[in-house]
């Protein structure tokens, strides 16, 4: 039974590192120009990748998305409201006016979630509809993870990269315990196999805004979702769900992830 009929994409980020130069990356004119805005959602694959990840939304059973997006993002606005508006899932906006973090984010969705449990994602990353149409059935808050040996193996994401994503420690009832950091070789060892990774993809309820307002800003100067987590499990009590797959998720980072992104997705035609 699909429950969660509602998305929100963080689409805010600054793209500091996809404005970066590189000149191994082999990008084409259009490429090129959206790379250098750093709207990593509108990069250019024959569509925009955010168009994917719309698709796969749509695949996977969810009616409605919300863009959480700058006041300077007028591109992918216009492209969504004007250009090329989607048939198959209806597209809302909300505005972050600054780019505080990824908390603060998620606060700026309050007034599209209303009361409803909704799924949360990046716009620089395509999840498998798989595991977006598992996340749906959900009845309550749950956090997806991804084995980390996987998603080297069949993603495009190196491993020096993925050793710095945030890790899981889950619970013997198949609940999240806490999420890691930058998590450190030891503190991975610890854990144990399969080492298990966070994508940023979730489902919260409501309880989830409480969180975001009531944490601080990091030593990095931002209001983190994952501060929010701990917020509501250790304060709040809000039990989240740890769903575990080992399909792989492209991510869409820098000016070098473009082709090969391109690669994994030639064969998928999207229909957002």
């Amino acid at each position: 039974m699909h429950r969660v009929e509602k998305a929100v994409i963080m689409a805010r980020g600054l793209g500091t590192r996809m404005r970066s130069e590189d000149g191994s990356a082999r990008l084409d004119q259009g490429q090129s120009s959206v790379a250098d805005a750093g709207v990593k959602a509108m990069i250019p694959i024959g569509r925009p990748f955010l168009d994917y990840v719309l698709s796969a939304l749509a695949d996977a059973g969810y009616s409605r998305a919300c863009l959480v997006i700058g006041p300077e993002h007028g591109l992918i606005r216009d492209y969504y409201e004007v250009e090329s508006p989607p048939g198959r899932i209806g597209v809302d906006f909300a505005i972050q006016e600054k780019p505080l973090g990824t908390a603060d984010a998620v606060l700026a969705a309050e007034s599209f979630v209303g009361g409803d449990l909704f799924l949360l994602l990046n716009s620089d990353n395509y999840y498998p509809p798989e595991t977006l149409a598992a996340m749906g059935r959900l009845d309550r808050s749950g956090i997806a993870l991804f084995e980390r040996d996987a998603l080297v193996a069949s993603g495009n994401i190196p491993e020096e990269r993925v050793l710095k994503f945030a890790v899981a420690q889950t619970g013997p009832d198949g609940f999240l315990e806490r999420i890691i950091e930058k998590p450190s070789a030891d503190a991975v060892r610890e854990l144990g196999l399969p080492v298990l990774v966070s994508m940023n993809c979730w489902v919260f309820s409501p309880a989830i805004f409480e969180a975001c307002r009531s944490v601080r800003p990091s030593a990095r100067g931002e209001l983190e979702l994952t501060d929010a987590v701990q917020f509501a499990l250790k304060v709040l009590g809000e039990p989240i769900r740890a769903l575990t797959f080992r399909g792989s998720v492209l991510d869409l980072s820098s000016r070098s992830d473009i082709a090969p992104v391109a690669e994994k997705l030639k064969n998928i035609h999207p229909n957002p």
